[in-house]
């Protein structure tokens, strides 16, 4: 079993909070991971019929049947049981008592907003990260692998093809969340929406622009995009509207949580289509968001990620506000250096004195250059958000 990266704040959480809830899109480990990290814990799985009907039945029958710590599974299916555990964990009084998993983010927060707030810490658990698989020594060495293969668990402690496993994934769970969430007389209309989605990977949302080439209302639009948002299906990256002077751009962008779903909505079947694919940069930034992302997840963070870009051009791929301070982050698809590469970073890096460093994340080598800006490849991304210092050598002159 591959080990997750968020298991030791899991851990930590369970000794500070009565109850952890852990949420992620379906697929991604959080069984695995809660009953690998707590095998003495009892566990009840609501997506079981007839556990779900027990405990909707007799809610309290169905909790009082656990002597120990116990994990409840898919805890949006009866999210009547928080108001229960609220009263058990406020009685007992002690730390690490229930552990909740559940797949869709917002009918449990608007749940634990009602019953669990100050009882229950939240952690987002995502599918496999670089990192992660390198630590199982799996490894690839093209960019491109890795966005093909995507990152779902099953792939890899299955030997899954990633074409036959995103299909029947996209069928079985994303069209089922859907389903489940909004009232959709014509599926082929989302199913439509979904594959121009992801040709517009990375770029600024027109919400106009894709409710025309769908055939529905700009307000069905962002309905969609939110539901595949609390379900963990695509990452809304937000604008940074800190106005440093210019008028600044305000449209999101969105990428998909899961590389391997965006190749298989855009019909890739191979890695070797990735690299000649038009939307191979999208694809390759989508790849380096997730990864950002993934990294601030597993330390229990917020993402803190967002993108700069205003009315004269100025443009950063990702912001990452840590404090006050903000760290550029330049994203290319291009595996050799060049100090074209770095020419946007130079600029925008003066636009203010909060923006304190600056990094090249691309398919080449680590490079440090004494003007402050690193150059990393792409599977070092984790490097940017740890306390550890990045660099191991003697910086090469700034170009």
């Amino acid at each position: 079993m591959i080990k997750r990266h968020i298991e030791t704040e899991l851990r930590k959480l369970l000794k500070e909070y009565p109850v952890v809830t852990l949420l992620g899109p379906r697929q991604a480990g959080k069984t695995t991971l809660a009953r690998g990290a707590l095998d003495t814990y009892d566990y009840a799985n609501l997506e079981n019929p007839e556990t779900r009907q027990f405990a909707m039945d007799d809610p309290k029958g169905f909790l009082a049947q656990f002597k120990t710590n116990v994990i409840l599974d898919e805890i949006q299916r009866v999210p009547e049981l928080l108001s229960y555990i609220q009263i058990i964990v406020d009685d007992k009084k002690s730390n690490g008592q229930f552990v909740l998993t559940g797949s869709h983010q917002l009918a449990l927060r608007e749940a634990i907003t009602q019953s669990l707030a100050g009882r229950t810490s939240i952690l987002n658990l995502l599918p496999f990260s670089i990192a992660e698989l390198a630590d199982a020594g799996i490894t690839f060495d093209q960019a491109q692998d890795y966005i093909y293969q995507g990152f779902l668990p099953r792939i890899y402690d299955q030997q899954q093809r990633p074409t036959q496993a995103y299909s029947n994934y996209y069928q079985t769970y994303v069209e089922r969340d859907v389903r489940q969430l909004i009232n959709l007389k014509d599926f082929t209309l989302f199913e439509k929406f979904m594959k121009l989605l992801a040709g517009r990977v990375g770029q600024l949302m027109d919400y106009s622009s894709l409710a025309n080439a769908v055939g529905v209302s700009a307000k069905t639009i962002k309905h969609w995009l939110s539901i595949l948002e609390v379900s963990f299906v695509i990452y809304k990256l937000p604008p940074y509207f800190e106005n440093f002077g210019k008028r600044v751009v305000k449209s999101p962008k969105y990428y998909f949580i899961d590389t391997g779903l965006l190749a298989y909505l855009l019909g890739i079947e191979k890695p070797s289509q990735v690299a000649r694919d038009p939307l191979v940069g999208q694809m390759f930034e989508n790849l380096v968001v997730i990864e950002c992302l993934k990294t601030r997840s597993n330390q229990g963070r917020l993402a803190n990620l967002y993108f700069y870009r205003d009315s004269n051009g100025n443009e950063v791929d990702i912001l990452y506000q840590d404090g006050r301070e903000l760290t550029l982050i330049e994203v290319k698809s291009s595996s050799t250096y060049q100090t074209a590469l770095i020419k946007g970073l130079k600029k925008n890096a003066s636009l203010s004195p909060v923006m304190t460093r600056s990094y090249l994340v691309y398919a080449g080598e680590h490079i440090a250059f004494s003007d402050g800006i690193t150059a990393l490849k792409y599977d070092q991304v984790g490097l940017i958000f740890s306390n550890l210092s990045v660099l191991d050598e003697s910086p090469v002159p700034g170009v």
